[in-house]
């Protein structure tokens, strides 16, 4: 894992990379309810009892590119085997036919043939030589000891239909493992999420608060994030929803749903009457609660052209209430450089322990609040020592 070299920090999460979880938060984690989507962006639902599994196969390309590695390796090897073992035996039947075996055995056993005799293919003898000579024209080898005669036009049409069938087969398993190895997917590696979300106060509103940050140089174009609240809900006539998404505006530094990711931003949604989080508080943010909030971050990848997508969540738990983000970027040598280290790193402050609704109901609970300054960090002070001296010139 990255973390335990030392390359990346186990204060956030890779979307697609597992972290590791202690023996005990496994025993707690029982306990919780089922995530919708896990933190490294798989999404935790088992399709079960699908009657027409036929579906899959009209669209063979996609569930090639969806299998395992193991299960997409034994394909590709034996669709050349089959089809190498196929064509040898449409050639062995061929020379059978036109008794080439009959002539190869005696001229090994006599050494004499008839002169005016000539084969469909020279040297095929057995269905060993019939099985490298499909090799070679499939392949497009040619070794040399083994070539077509234009005695046998039935030859020459099963020659074109190999040559064409290796050309579909190579094209269809080569796009399929292309495919395998730049899937948009491996792009979200680098793409971070913070380990928590922290709900404070910004411009005097109770905010959900995340970080997000990509690792890479090259950018995410037109990149856009939205969040979802999936939580279980009745309806007024009494049906109730195990799964009911719920999309809530986000905010950010750019303004919209459009992000400009080239250091770590601090995405954030105020909670108003408008937000599904409307009720939520202090003694809400259990590992009981039906709560769970889910991040998801698009975008094109600068350098493929492919759109890519890394997802994540927050149950209710993986909330903190009352804290904030530090700063993580500086400005060094004129340029500004990313502390990476610090990236979930929270520190605590002044956070009314009320709802939202409460909150906008009796405002005067902010005037009972010793707010912190808007900068609490110290800067370090640097006494510059002086490069040269001055000294009175003697007399």
């Amino acid at each position: 894992m990255l973390s335990r070299k030392g390359i990346i920090p186990e204060e956030y999460v890779l979307t697609r990379l597992a972290e590791d979880v202690p023996d005990h938060a496994r025993y707690r984690a029982r306990e919780r309810r089922a995530r919708f989507v896990g933190k490294n962006g798989t999404c935790n639902v088992a399709h079960k009892n699908i009657r027409e599994q036929g579906r899959f196969l009209q669209d063979v390309f996609t569930t090639l590119v969806d299998l395992k590695w193991p299960h997409t390796l034994i394909i590709f090897t034996m669709s050349f085997l089959c089809s190498w073992l196929l064509f040898a035996m449409v050639w062995w039947l061929i020379a059978f036919a036109h008794g080439d075996l009959d002539q190869s055995t005696q001229q090994r056993h006599l050494g004499a043939v008839a002169a005016d005799f000539v084969p469909c293919v020279t040297d095929i003898h057995s269905f060993t030589s019939a099985f490298l000579f499909s090799i070679e024209v499939q392949v497009t080898i040619g070794f040399g000891g083994r070539m077509m005669t234009e005695e046998c036009p039935a030859a020459i049409l099963i020659l074109i239909v190999q040559n064409i069938v290796g050309l579909v087969i190579n094209a269809i398993m080569l796009g399929c493992i292309f495919m395998k190895t730049a899937q948009a997917h491996r792009r979200a590696e680098t793409l971070i999420f913070s380990k928590h979300a922290v709900i404070a106060l910004r411009d005097g509103k109770l905010c959900f608060m995340l970080r997000v940050g990509d690792l890479r140089k090259s950018m995410i174009i037109s990149a856009t994030i939205r969040m979802q609240v999936v939580k279980k809900t009745t309806s007024p006539e009494g049906e109730v929803v195990p799964l009911n998404q719920i999309d809530i505006q986000m905010e950010n530094p750019v303004g919209g749903n459009s992000i400009f990711l080239v250091s770590p931003l601090i995405i954030y949604h105020v909670i108003d009457k408008n937000s599904p989080m409307y009720d939520v508080g202090p003694s809400n943010l259990h590992h009981h609660e039906d709560l769970e909030v889910i991040v998801i971050l698009e975008g094109v990848v600068e350098t493929t052209g492919i759109t890519t997508q890394a997802r994540t969540s927050y149950l209710a738990d993986e909330i903190l209430w009352g804290q904030r983000f530090v700063p993580i970027v500086t400005e060094e040598d004129g340029q500004y450089s990313v502390d990476y280290s610090k990236f979930g790193n929270t520190v605590k402050v002044a956070t009314p322990k009320c709802t939202a609704r409460q909150l906008e109901e009796n405002r005067s609970i902010l005037d009972t609040m010793t707010l912190s300054p808007r900068s609490t960090i110290r800067k370090r002070s640097v006494r510059l020592k002086p490069k040269f001296t001055i000294s009175d010139e003697p007399s």
